[in-house]
């Protein structure tokens, strides 16, 4: 009997064992758990090396778009005045597709002059240029300005942000909704947020496309002139990035902060051809934000190396051409091709195919697309630059045919 209740109590004892551990982990997910905890212990273990306490950054290498480092990238948070590079993105996408110009004179609604927080105090029915509007808004983070210049664009404010939104989706940017221009008095239940990673993109797009941003982003002091019914009066503007200031490279860019939003920063900087986006959301600290974000970036250029090939550089020769005037065209390549690598990489390991398209034929435009070269980086392509024509040749006509036959009989 004592050996039967033995039994009977063992019995029960691995039962529940094995039921607590079913319970823990389910059949089918004890791998994930594990490798789920090994992805936070490495996550963990990269923050203690950078010491990054900020909620959230993201480190990104602006050629290419690859993420060098990040801390809860995708994480939705209130980005306050680094909204505007989003303002600012647009201000000049306007201006290269010729809406509007530097010297276009901006009229100050009513509605612009009452915004709160950081403003350049602009009344309404004042005018000041879109040069000086941009100087306003990426020196002085000026709300103020900022709505000025989403009406001048959109016709309002809530026309601007719709072009905002849909400029957010061209860029991938999946964790982004805006509401306002400015950031001014935000909040993730308004429905405005981003990430860390979506402002890397933003500034990314801005400084890549636009690089006489930093024209204005890294200037330290200036000045507007107001100009009213009361005469005319300086305004003394300061930036807000103490970056500019201290970090050997910078090229802007966005600083902000709110109750909410705490202390954010886009951070840009290029040397050596190399050129990096350090973003840090929700710093405890305002100084915390511009340690941090310089942190990144030293991480960012101390592991990363510039490769670049010259156009002049690549091989290229004469391809026969059918039906031309000439039997050959002579290829271009107008561009040098440039690559960030990392520490695990190196230049030997870039490989060039240069690739004509087939059969080429006659009549071809200078500057016609008739191949492309393409870099692989162990077997993946990592970029192209396409071959241009570097003549125009014509069609050949039947007198064309007639005349060349004559040449190589005459001259055989």
């Amino acid at each position: 009997m004592k050996t039967s209740a033995f039994k009977k109590h063992l019995y029960r004892l691995c039962s529940s064992i094995l039921l607590f551990c079913l319970l823990l982990y389910p059949p089918g997910q004890s791998c994930s758990v594990q490798a789920e905890n090994e992805a936070d212990s490495s996550s963990e273990s990269a923050n203690e090396d950078l010491d990054i306490t900020a909620k959230s950054a993201v480190l990104i290498e602006n050629n290419s778009g690859r993420i060098l480092y990040q801390k809860n990238k995708d994480k939705e948070l209130v980005p306050a005045s680094i909204t505007k590079i989003m303002t600012l993105l647009l201000i000049f996408d306007a201006i290269n597709a010729g809406k509007i110009t530097l010297e276009d004179s901006v009229t100050v609604s009513e509605y612009a002059s009452e915004m709160g927080g950081s403003q350049v105090y602009l009344e309404a029915g004042e005018t000041q240029t879109v040069n000086d509007m941009i100087k306003c808004i990426s020196i002085a983070s000026a709300n103020d300005a900022a709505v000025a210049m989403a009406e001048y664009i959109g016709g309002s404010e809530t026309a601007f942000v719709k072009l905002m939104n849909e400029k957010a989706e061209a860029l991938g940017m999946q964790h982004t909704h805006f509401k306002n221009c400015n950031g001014l008095d935000d909040t993730i239940e308004s429905g405005h947020y981003s990430s860390a990673y979506d402002v890397a993109l933003m500034s990314r797009a801005l400084i890549t496309n636009y690089p006489q941003i930093s024209n204005y982003s890294t200037i330290w002091m200036d000045e507007i002139t107001h100009t009213t019914k009361k005469g005319e009066t300086k305004f003394g503007l300061t930036n807000t990035n103490k970056l500019i200031r201290t970090y050997e490279g910078i090229t802007g860019l966005k600083t902000g902060s709110t109750s909410k939003a705490k202390y954010c920063l886009s951070a840009t900087a290029k040397r050596n051809g190399i050129s990096l986006t350090a973003v840090v959301m929700a710093a405890p600290d305002p100084k915390i934000r511009f340690t941090q974000a310089a942190s990144l970036l030293d991480y960012g250029f101390a592991n990363c190396t510039s490769y670049e090939e010259k156009a002049d550089d690549i091989p290229l020769t004469d391809r026969r051409l059918a039906h031309g005037t000439k039997a050959t065209i002579t290829p271009r390549v107008e561009t040098s091709f440039s690559y960030t690598l990392t520490n695990q990489e190196n230049a030997e390991m870039i490989k060039r195919s240069i690739q004509y398209d087939k059969n080429l034929t006659a009549p071809i435009r200078e500057g016609d697309t008739i191949g492309s070269v393409v870099y692989t980086l162990n077997g993946e392509e990592i970029g192209s630059l396409p071959i241009l024509a570097a003549e125009t040749i014509e069609k050949a006509t039947l007198l064309d045919y007639l005349k060349n036959t004559w040449e190589r009989f005459v001259f055989s």
